[in-house]
């Protein structure tokens, strides 16, 4: 023990969580980063971003492999479970989060499975992003760690010995042993510890899971993936609000060294259609009523003021800083704290909002008439502001522009409060807002297509090509046998597809709105995407393989990251990443119909 180490490949780490907060553990049985007590609180290990001296907490053979030699999670469930084999024998270590019902608990029960094997285990808690060293104490038989607002107790039947800042211990267990470890978080002015019993916390997480999985009424050929992938959104869902975080992580690299690194610990409006619709085709409308919710309480307000992204409780300062203490992953900095696109003008906003909650409307999750009078406010104010270059869907730092997708988004909060009225009989002026979308569709088929190349542009003018125009006709906007639309998807295959996977944009073009140094890997949402687009202009085949080629980058416990990297062949961006599960479940539940959309009808 001591030896210092360095984080795994992102697709190393398996995730564990009580659907308010997330661990990250390595192959290795070390638990690398996790924030405590929720989602957005500073981190107690923070070792994913830079190394051991950040805070980790190790748990493996003394002897034998690093890695272990095989883990996996116990049938639909959020267990993690892994074995080593060594020369004395085989254990088990089972990782969990019980589902929250007071103080978050960490538990980590080590088994053995035959013989008998060594462990050790090293505890080094750094809070503030791996930044203050606790001061350490023993109440009892329990470890306890505090530093300012945070307490961190450990209790477990062995004894640890302290040493330059770090609590190790080393112990024996043998076939049919099994020894428990209990992580709790307090706030520091609470003197004592919440006693949870390991074993029978274990047998309530497992009971948890199997019953909200039983609620999936997905059952086809690509079940497994779809039940991982609806699990790991359950477990990035805070559940007082029913606020879905992007990413349990921030500043996990979209280029390996370089400063594309951002919080993702926030609920995004842009993933609010595709999340909801998948929560409801696949049997869960709880879960898409508060996740309804939550969008409804944030946005509430003046409608000027709507933002891209919120808090898990619906804040609005999501300022953003440097951890200038950690030296990122694998050397990618600045490690970022907090969001600063949260104050950039995106104008798709208000056609996500809109879109959700007439989905939710018609799938008989309604709510009071104030949630119309929202609506109203929205597209009122949408008649004033529509016209205006924006920042677009991807958050890029260039100057603003007409972005095809931001006005396509226009014209869908339009076209869905037309349909409102019509469908649902609410009051409001729909000659003018059928006018006013009869406006921004002709505007977009005018200056935001390329004849010449038939294909929709990115901005107006431009000759560049957007993953999100792949969308066009997810929302209504044309039908997929347009042939503006098949020349669109056919132009992004050949000019965004690399190594059979789809880039957001072009960003090594002197032209790029991006305007950010460095490079990124394939967007693993816009190739699921593609891969829905295929289905839907009949290629079938097609779709299908690049569908399993996509599940075939899941790492070995069904993980995605944000993106691809396929020239280093290895997941990049914050993991595991909800943008890219919701359309992997999306697109299986098309792929199992055979027809393509999933927004509109």
């Amino acid at each position: 023990m001591g030896v210092s180490r360095v984080p795994g490949r992102i697709e190393d780490y398996a995730l564990i969580g009580d659907m308010q907060t997330a661990a990250l553990i390595g192959r290795d049985g070390s638990v690398d980063w996790m924030c405590l007590p929720d989602f957005d609180s500073s981190s107690c290990f923070a070792a994913l971003l830079g190394d051991d001296q950040n805070g980790c907490w190790t748990m493996r053979p003394a002897q034998g492999p690093r890695e272990a030699t095989r883990r996996g999670y116990r049938t639909e469930t959020l267990i993690l479970e892994s074995e080593w084999d060594t020369d004395t024998g085989t254990v088990r270590v089972i990782d969990f989060m019980p589902p929250r019902g007071g103080a978050p608990h960490v538990v980590r029960i080590v088994e053995g499975v035959s013989g008998s094997v060594q462990m050790e285990t090293s505890l080094r808690l750094r809070f503030d992003h791996g930044h203050v060293v606790p001061w350490v104490h023993w109440a009892g038989t329990e470890l306890v760690a505090i530093a300012g607002p945070d307490a961190v107790w450990l209790s477990a039947p062995v004894e640890l010995f302290g040493h330059n800042f770090t609590h190790d211990a080393t112990f024996t267990v043998t076939t049919g042993q099994r020894v428990p470890f209990v992580l709790t978080w307090h706030p520091s002015q609470v003197e004592e510890s919440d006693h949870l019993d390991a074993e029978k916390a274990l047998s309530r997480t497992q009971r948890f899971w199997e019953s909200w999985v039983a609620q999936c009424s997905y059952e086809g050929i690509y079940r497994e993936a779809v039940v991982r992938s609806l699990i790991t959104l359950k477990a990035l869902t805070y559940r007082p609000t029913g606020g879905i975080v992007a990413a349990p992580t921030t500043s996990l690299p979209e280029e390996i060294g370089g400063v594309r690194n951002w919080d993702y610990r926030f609920c995004w409006l842009r993933d609010a259609t595709i999340t909801l619709e998948a929560l409801i085709r696949s049997g869960y409308q709880e879960e898409a009523r508060a996740w309804r919710e939550w969008l409804v309480r944030a946005v509430a307000g003046e409608p000027q003021l709507m933002q891209i992204m919120y808090g898990i409780r619906g804040e609005r300062r999501l300022t953003e800083w440097e951890a200038d203490w950690l030296p990122g992953y694998e050397g990618s900095r600045p490690v970022r704290i907090g969001n600063a696109a949260v104050g950039q003008y995106q104008l798709d906003v208000y056609g996500e909002v809109m879109d959700v909650l007439h989905l939710a409307r018609r799938n008989g999750i309604r709510g009071g008439d104030h949630l119309w009078g929202l609506q109203r406010s929205l597209v009122n104010y949408l008649e004033w502001c529509w016209d205006e270059p924006d920042e677009g869907l991807w958050e890029v730092r260039g100057p603003r522009q007409h972005f095809v997708h931001s006005k396509v988004m226009a014209w869908v909060a339009a076209d869905r409060a037309v349909r409102s009225i019509e469908e649902f009989r609410k009051e409001g002026p729909v000659e003018r807002w059928r006018a006013l979308r009869d406006t921004i569709h002709a505007e977009v088929c005018e200056y935001g297509y390329d004849p010449q190349r038939n294909t929709f542009t990115q901005y107006y003018g431009s000759k560049e090509l957007d993953a999100a125009l792949l969308l066009i006709p997810e929302v209504g906007f044309l039908p997929y046998d347009d042939p503006r639309v098949v020349g669109t998807i056919e132009a992004i295959r050949e000019e965004l597809m690399v190594d059979g996977f789809v880039l957001r944009y072009r960003t090594d073009l002197e032209s790029s709105a991006d305007q950010l140094p460095g490079e990124e890997g394939a967007f693993l949402a816009c190739s699921f995407w593609m891969s829905n687009a295929l289905l839907s202009i009949g290629r079938e085949e097609e779709a299908h393989e690049l569908f399993e080629r996509l599940l075939s980058l899941r790492n070995d416990v069904g993980l995605l990251a944000e993106e691809w990297d396929p020239h280093a062949g290895r997941q990049v961006g914050n993991f595991p990443q909800a943008f890219s599960h919701v359309p992997l479940v999306t697109t299986a539940l098309n792929l199992a119909t055979r027809r393509g959309g999933w927004r509109v009808e």
